[in-house]
């Protein structure tokens, strides 16, 4: 393995908030020279054999991936969890419980919009949902950008769907230390996906880092679609100082959507140790590359 690999450890299909399927977005990885690949949905492990399949299927490596969302600090942070078993019974349940919750919020959202004029949102955005489990705030965003209420999802999350806004209906997911147990008891790596994203304060940020240490968790996000460049130094500055593996990834959810295509992102600074590294036994190698017939 080389720093220089071309891994992406982030996305999400059409099982939680992504709009292509595990096969798709595989072929997307492969056709954009991604070398190692983990499809991270949201609190769901359900998508995990076909992506593993469809990628040894075009010669693609392939680390088990998910993303859990945990409350820390009164704000929503997402954990990513790398080269665990699949069939661990302890984490599907975590995230089955995790995703508790979540259709009764989501009725909650529509109720706040259908109070500023925006009707049936509830029942629109279940139109997006391809696992019901995972209704979320970006199948509303979907839904109201398709009926007219807003040019784009950012428009929506900046209108509706952030706290102090209609729409926003915050949820008590799982603990910092709960999402990382389930992780390592299932023989992967936790890994604190786009810390840039959450607008902790610096005190904040630093409890963060030293708590998900504390817990056991083993890497950082510090190339990833959801960072400006100008973030990757603060982060690979934090994952030394902790003593963090680095992670890569794009967090691709949708062609129309996302910024940062799948294998699109720079390399990780050189000073870090790659989570692939670690992870190096984790890794479902392909059975042989389409080339080598």
């Amino acid at each position: 393995m080389t720093i220089l690999l071309n891994a992406d450890l982030h996305c999400h299909s059409v099982v939680s908030d992504g709009t292509l399927t595990p096969e798709q977005l595989a072929a997307r990885a492969h056709a954009n020279g991604v070398q190692l690949w983990a499809l991270t949905d949201h609190d769901e492990i359900g998508g995990q054999r076909r992506a593993a399949a469809a990628a040894h299927a075009l010669g693609l490596d392939y680390l088990s991936g998910v993303e859990i969302s945990v409350s820390f600090a009164d704000t929503t942070v997402h954990i990513v969890g790398l080269g665990f078993d699949m069939e661990d019974a302890q984490l599907a349940q975590g995230l089955q419980d995790t995703r508790g919750g979540r259709g009764e919020r989501a009725q909650e959202i529509g109720r706040q919009l259908a109070q500023v004029g925006i009707k049936d949102a509830y029942e629109g955005a279940l139109k997006y949902v391809g696992n019901p489990e995972l209704i979320s705030r970006t199948h509303f965003a979907r839904h109201l950008v398709d009926s007219g209420v807003c040019r784009d999802t950012s428009e929506v999350f900046r209108r509706f769907l952030t706290e102090g806004h209609p729409g926003y209906v915050p949820h008590r997911w799982a603990c910092l230390s709960d999402a990382v147990r389930w992780i390592r008891e299932a023989g992967g790596m936790a890994v604190i996906a786009h810390p840039g994203r959450y607008r902790f304060t610096p005190t904040e940020e630093y409890a963060l880092f030293s708590e998900f240490s504390q817990h056991g968790g083993g890497g950082v996000e510090v190339v990833t679609g959801s960072h400006m460049p100008s973030e990757y130094p603060i982060y690979a500055a934090m994952a030394q100082e902790f003593g963090l593996a680095a992670s890569r990834g794009s967090d691709f959810h949708s062609p129309d959507e996302s910024h940062t295509d799948l294998g699109a992102l720079p390399d990780l600074p050189g000073q870090l140790t790659p989570v692939w590294e670690l992870l190096e036994d984790r890794i479902l190698r392909a059975p042989a590359s389409p080339a080598a017939h």
